[in-house]
């Protein structure tokens, strides 16, 4: 029989860590089990049986590792760029990249003489599984953007791997606190921006605090109020009671000011069943069940009057005040317009169903990491385009279809080993299972609000609560490793010899140096770029646009523009909208290169091929102009924008009669835009069909209202031509009716002395 020794784990095996595991029982062989072996050489192998056997303890002593992954996570959303020369993820992106690589290279120096042995998680083997699928997809899909997925599947493995090696029961509180707080200071400006119209950070739909977007911001910080919630509950003296207690009321009323649907049912779930159930379950673990009656009532007090206060000011935002008036009105509001008919979820309808047909014609392969929004227009149906997203707003669809298999591998195991996790926490009922069960159960809270709002938005992606999602792992596998829970689909023991610190210390150096450099291409690039769109949109709105006095500043212009393309041709963000104000001004040929420059990343998308052929066109080039019109057609021959310019190309290419035609079916199908509007005008004037000419203006005249001046002009032509003397004189008068004042004069003179005499 062999004899059963106890042993403590985290002294016997790392007594320079400074902390312990809990006790277990190992087989150890009796020295009757090796007839003929020496005491010696039994106890050696009776040692290293247990060494082997055992998980190391986390790594404490002279490591910053916690420390820098807690600053990481109160940095990365407090800050924001305070201009539009850069985009607000890609600052959060380079904070969380940095302390990402700067956490490991430290903890690989302090480690470059480490023998004992460290830890390993089946969970590791998901995003290195992703990463690795991305670096091979480079080579038949999409190479950049499977490169930029590849790097951040890396940066996530490194966070996930250092948390779950340091992250001890002790530190843990200070993640906590790097988390919490960082949600403050990213909720103190979203309330500014709500109450306030505080514009310091600039952004799209408000109050998106330094997020852009304020999806973003409510998706981020409803993940982290688990986290403030136990800081809550651990919390003893009274003046932190009340100022976690404020702070919680203060980030649930900036996520009621975003209206964010997603993100508000993942919070009405946690508040209303998740944390009451921690609470009454490991009430005994929680330091809120000393509290005295002061306190309780202190902490209630102040959380319902921090929520309750702030929720019924009144915005001062005049861009929310248009639909809302406060907090309240625009949670409660945007909760209750969850609804099939909702313009919004349509959109998401559409884009879901086309990923749907991705995921149906690739399952085992995908597209490629990152490549559904290269892809995407092969899939749409006839008609429809979506070419202006960049994500699923659904995680689970895009990973299936970027990922395909591996993507599908992936999300089972996620999902079996996240309720695997609860249910060993629930099970759990050993002294050492009671103490680890509160701040599992805090970790699953927060991975479950990020799994809901994952199925609208796209947070995988982004820098915050990426980051939130690699650390909400690392706290359930370091928990694992403490309670000893080993195996294949477990934790387990890593061996380790010092070479390997100092060979992944110098990787580590290379990887902060290729971190420095792709930091400050991102930012060239960005600022040439954004500085290139302001200022060709500040020659547009000038209302003077072919004056000489320009001539410099398009010349900085295209000189910042070939500088970004030449740095990253792959921003299709922002590139095309410098190309179309510099087809506004007439310039088709540097319009159509930058066009082009675009189109060689993105060779699917319509709108850009679209107008690249209508470049062409207009440079008298029309075979280059068939061309990509035949690329449209292709893909979408029922696009809006691929039947104008089809009119437009047959009617340049001698087939006037047939373009006139296809224009006054293309209006009886109700699909037109403002170029065929006018070309159907033209068409029909020539081929004489005054009925179609009229039909044409009067739906540009509702569809584009700014016009209406000349389009009178134009009807009361026609109607004098007719003979349609009333209507001729009506139209005239409606055309100097619409004319400003300062061109009213210039008006006159186009209409005709006979009808002008009678106004």
């Amino acid at each position: 029989m062999a004899k059963k020794k106890r042993i403590n784990s985290g002294r016997g095996v790392n007594a320079d860590n400074g902390m312990s595991n809990p006790s277990i029982a190992i087989s150890v062989p009796s020295e009757a089990a090796k007839p003929g072996a020496s005491a010696a050489s039994k106890a050696k192998a009776a040692a290293k049986s247990l060494i082997s056997a055992v998980i190391p303890a986390e790594v404490v002593r002279n490591d910053w590792t916690v420390t820098i992954l807690a600053f990481m996570m109160f940095l990365t959303p407090a800050i924001g760029v305070p201009n539009e020369e850069m985009l607000q993820d890609t600052l959060k992106s380079m904070v969380a990249s940095f302390a990402a690589v700067a956490a490991g290279l430290l903890f690989f120096w302090q480690q470059r003489n480490r023998r004992e042995g460290l830890r390993w998680h089946a969970v590791m083997w998901l995003p290195l599984a992703l990463m690795v699928y991305a670096l091979g997809s480079m080579v038949w899909s999409h190479t950049y953007l499977g490169g930029v997925e590849a790097i951040r599947w890396f940066i996530f493995s490194l966070i996930l791997w250092l948390g779950l090696n340091t992250l001890s029961r002790e530190r843990i509180p200070y993640l906590a606190e790097g988390i919490h707080w960082g949600a403050v200071v990213a909720s103190l400006w979203a309330v500014l921006q709500f109450l306030f119209d505080f514009s310091y950070f600039p952004q799209g739909p408000n109050p998106a605090s330094t997020f852009v977007n304020r999806n973003f911001f409510a998706e981020f910080v409803v993940c982290t109020m688990p986290f403030t919630v136990y800081l809550l509950f651990q919390a003893r003296g009274t003046a932190r009671i009340a100022l976690l207690s404020f702070t919680l009321g203060f980030n649930i009323v900036a996520l009621m000011m975003t209206g964010t649907r997603g993100a508000l049912t993942a919070m009405w779930l946690l508040f209303g069943v998740v944390i009451p159930v921690i609470a009454v379950l490991y009430r005994k673990q929680f330091a809120f069940l000393k509290w005295d009656a002061g306190r309780r009532i202190l902490a209630s007090g102040i959380l319902i009057t921090t929520v309750v206060g702030l929720g019924i000011i009144n915005t001062g935002n005049p861009k929310i005040a248009v639909d809302y008036s406060n907090a309240f009105d625009r949670a409660f509001r945007r909760t209750a317009s969850i609804s099939t008919g909702d313009y919004s979820l349509n959109i998401r309808l559409i884009m879901w169903k086309a990923t749907g047909r991705i995921i149906e014609a690739k399952p085992l392969t995908g597209v490629g990491a990152g490549a559904w929004e290269a892809m995407l227009p092969l899939y749409q149906t006839e008609g429809s385009q979506l070419e202006t997203d960049y994500y699923v707003h659904n995680e689970v669809l895009q990973l299936l279809a970027e990922y395909g298999l591996t993507g599908l591998i992936f999300l089972l195991a996620l999902a079996g080993y996240l309720l695997y996790a609860a249910w060993r926490t629930l099970r759990n009922r050993t002294p050492e299972g009671f103490a680890e069960a509160p701040m599992r159960a805090i970790a699953l809270a927060s991975l479950m609000a990020f799994l809901i709002v994952s199925n609208i938005g796209f947070p995988w992606r982004l820098a915050s609560t990426g980051c939130l999602f690699a650390l909400g792992l690392a706290l359930l596998a370091a928990s694992d490793a403490r309670l000893q829970i080993r195996g294949p689909v477990a934790a387990t023991r890593l061996n380790w010899r010092p070479a390997y610190s100092q060979v992944l210390a110098v990787f580590m150096m290379a990887a902060m140096a290729l971190t420095v450099y792709i930091s400050v291409q991102s930012a060239a690039v960005e600022q040439k770029i954004v500085r290139a769109v302001k200022m060709s949109l500040g020659i547009s709105q000038s209302g003077d646009f072919n004056n000489p006095k320009w001539d410099k500043t398009k010349k900085d212009i295209l000189t910042l523009t070939k500088d970004a393309v030449a740095i990253n041709t792959h921003y299709r963000k922002i590139t095309p909208m410098v190309a179309d104000e510099f087809a506004k001004w007439g310039d088709w040929k540097n319009a159509v290169w930058i066009w082009e420059s675009v189109a060689i990343s993105r060779p699917y998308v319509v709108a850009i091929m679209s107008n690249i052929a209508r470049g062409y066109a207009q440079m008298g080039n029309n075979e280059k102009a068939l061309e990509f019109l035949a690329r449209c057609e292709k893909l979408q021959p029922k696009a809006t924008s691929v039947r104008s310019l089809k009119v437009i190309l047959m009617s340049r290419s001698g087939k006037e009669a047939e373009a006139a035609i296809l224009a006054k079916q293309y209006l009886d199908e109700g699909t037109y835009d403002f170029d065929l509007i006018n070309a159907a005008y033209v068409l029909s004037v020539r081929k004489g069909d005054f009925d179609t000419a009229i039909r044409s203006l009067e739906i540009r005249n509702k569809h584009w209202g700014n016009l209406k001046n000349d389009a009178f002009l134009k009807m009361g032509v026609i109607y004098a031509a007719r003979k349609e003397d009333a209507k001729a004189l009506a139209a005239f008068k409606a055309a100097v009716e619409e004319t400003p004042d300062p061109n009213k004069d210039a008006m006159r003179k186009q209409i005709p002395p006979a009808y002008l005499a009678r106004f």
